[in-house]
């Protein structure tokens, strides 16, 4: 999963890139022609070490995610094809918005207003969309003029409700689709369309009230909104918390009454806003938890680990992760009937341990 960080100058993108993966430093890569700043985040999850205590593998392997610092955002950078094309391939945006007050750091608009500066934004997506919609309704209608291709109605009806809910400054994350819109619109690779967790980056000296502003900000701003997310974050504290080590980090936390780390909230509201979930593996040789949507069936599960898994699957072996740690692995689980067959219709859940039986 690639994550791409966005948002105005001097909002604390670097911070926030800090925060997620530990390093204020981080190797310079390319996403087609635009330069970025790219780093791969392990996904803190405590049942992973509580198996590992279990099973003693040589290898514990934990989900990843990949967090893309994208150079600052601005009506400049959004007409660049090369910035666009990086943006489109992200599968999903955080967006930083300042909420720190800092004398020597002048916010681009002159003053603070971060609801601003998400819409502001909002629009500019939504306006880079409409050109692409528009170009492509022209290129369907003319082929439809020449050509009796069936398909061509369809997506020109779609591109039109595209178009009209650009115009009312809606984002396309919001249009309802069944299963067949969404594949003809996948390609597209639309910038509305894409998840957003907005990250409000606080003050030092709201950091002991970050829960509260977390809460009221979202019921203010969220609603019913799909798709959206809100979080927060106090960027110039937590990026010096997640450059040093766990216990020190965990006593400095506590200092400003922050019960989590950035990490582990941010990790957590990404999951939770792209509806992801993790099952695990467990066994001699490693431990590993293996990234998938929530509502997944067991043989597709099964394709996450190999895809040979999927087609030849027969049955999976599953028992949720605390059972097994409690009966420390799978002869007391059998022993006590825990461990227990499913079939390629079981819907996996969120720390399931799966055995595949596969041809």
């Amino acid at each position: 999963m690639r994550t791409a960080i966005i948002g105005l100058p001097q909002v604390g993108k670097t911070s926030l890139f800090t925060i997620l993966t530990g390093q204020s430093q981080a190797r310079s890569s390319r996403m087609g022609v635009a330069a970025v700043q790219m780093g791969i985040t392990k996904v803190p999850d405590e049942r992973l070490d509580r198996l590992a205590e279990i099973f003693e593998p040589p290898k514990v392997t934990h989900a990843t995610v990949e967090y893309v610092d994208m150079p600052a955002l601005s009506k400049e950078s959004l007409a660049d094809a090369g910035y666009v094309g990086a943006l489109r391939v992200a599968d999903a945006f955080l967006q930083v918005l300042r909420l720190f007050e800092e004398e020597t750091v002048m916010h681009i608009e002159g003053a603070l207003d971060p609801k601003r500066d998400w819409q502001n934004i909002e629009i500019e997506l939504l306006l880079n969309d409409l050109v692409v919609v528009e170009k492509r309704l022209e290129r369907v209608e003319k082929d439809m003029a020449r050509l009796k291709n069936p398909d061509l109605p369809k997506e020109r009806d779609l591109l039109i409700k595209c178009k009209e809910l650009l115009e009312a400054d809606t984002p396309l994350r919001e249009l309802e689709l069944d299963a067949d819109e969404q594949k003809l619109l996948k390609g597209f690779q639309f910038l509305s369309a894409k998840p957003m967790l907005l990250v409000l980056n606080l003050g030092e000296d709201q950091a002991d009230k970050l829960g509260k502003i977390e809460q009221e900000y979202a019921a203010e701003w969220l609603g019913a909104k799909p798709n959206v997310a809100l979080t927060a974050v106090c960027g110039s504290i937590e990026a010096e918390i997640a450059e040093l080590p766990q216990e020190e980090a965990r006593e400095y936390m506590a200092g400003y009454g922050l019960k989590q780390s950035g990490l582990e909230r941010l990790i957590q509201a990404t999951y939770s806003l792209l509806g992801l979930m993790s099952f695990l593996t467990a066994g001699e040789t490693e431990v590993r938890a293996w990234t998938i949507y929530k509502e997944t069936k067991a043989a597709k599960a099964a394709g996450a680990i190999h895809t040979d898994f999927e087609k030849k699957f027969i049955r999976a072996e599953v028992i949720q992760w605390e059972k097994l740690v409690e009966r420390k692995g799978y002869p007391g689980a059998r022993d006590h009937g825990e461990l227990r067959l499913e079939g390629k219709e079981y819907v996996v859940q969120d720390g399931d341990v799966l055995v595949i039986r596969h041809g």
